[in-house]
């Protein structure tokens, strides 16, 4: 009798509590946001941070708040940008130019002055902070590879000269690389650019000379012979503007004296 009365007790008390967190349960609810859920699904799921927010599911909870602008997913592209535009029952808007990393450098050992042979850890900012590097050239790429590290889709890697080198059909345009490297030769570039100026270097001409074979040493015959090239010298260094015609771009790459105008594929 006793065992059955205790019995009793238990199921009454566990029926009690059933009913206690089913009541608490409805109250205190989070509601979910079926459009933010809509949209997480559509993002690319990179988690790269380019949009400004932290992580996919942040953008698309901002998305579905009309907290954010749709279009700032660089790894979705076009096709995310028209899904977002579906989910939310708007115009999916002008779609930002495809941008990706590039490293404006082929200095590497062969090519450029070295003023001593780094042993540290290898990590370009460790490097930097010791006379901002063993290259001459200070403006130049440090070949460590730490943009390697922090890319997401293994875009980037070192050829088999030393260079680093990104692909751009594997770049998602998330420009890890830009914020982690030390002198700042990443930079990002639009995809449809057919060359590129591959120096950084802002030293005047005749340093260049005695640094580096493969610099830009501004002498303005880009600018000067090939006026629908779409270069620009500025600050002892030459570079593309790719909002300017770019007809004579390869003719200004052949009639570059240290050829450092190259193809950006």
């Amino acid at each position: 009798m006793n065992i059955l009365f205790a019995f009793l007790i238990i199921a009454s008390l566990g029926l009690a509590l059933g009913v206690l967190l089913a009541i608490a349960a409805k109250k205190f609810a989070v509601t979910k946001d079926v459009r933010a859920e809509q949209i997480l699904t559509v993002l690319p799921g990179a988690n790269c941070g380019a949009c400004g927010f932290p992580g996919c599911a942040g953008y698309a909870d901002a998305l579905s708040k009309g907290s954010a602008e749709n279009g700032l997913c660089s790894p979705g592209g076009a096709k995310t940008t028209l899904a977002v535009g579906k989910i939310l029952g708007v115009d999916g808007g002008e779609t930002a130019e495809k941008m990706v990393a590039f490293v404006h450098c082929k200095g590497n050992h062969e090519v450029s002055a070295q003023d001593y042979t780094y042993m540290g850890v290898s990590n370009c900012n460790a490097a930097h902070l010791l006379f901002k590097g063993e290259a001459s050239c200070k403006y130049g790429c440090h070949h460590l590879g730490s943009c390697i590290e922090v890319c997401p889709v293994d875009a980037i890697y070192k050829d088999e000269i030393g260079n680093i080198v990104v692909n751009p059909e594997l770049c998602i345009g998330c420009k890890k690389c830009t914020l982690v490297c030390p002198t700042h030769v990443i930079k990002m570039i639009p995809y449809r650019g057919s060359h590129v100026v591959a120096c950084n270097n802002h030293d005047k001409g005749a340093v260049v000379r005695k640094i580096c074979s493969v610099g830009c040493i501004a002498c303005n015959i880009c600018v000067r012979k090939f006026p629908l090239s779409g270069c620009v010298v500025t600050d002892n260094l030459s570079a593309i503007d790719y909002s300017k015609p770019s007809d004579e771009i390869e003719g200004a790459a052949a009639a570059c004296p240290t050829k450092c105008i190259i193809a950006a594929k």
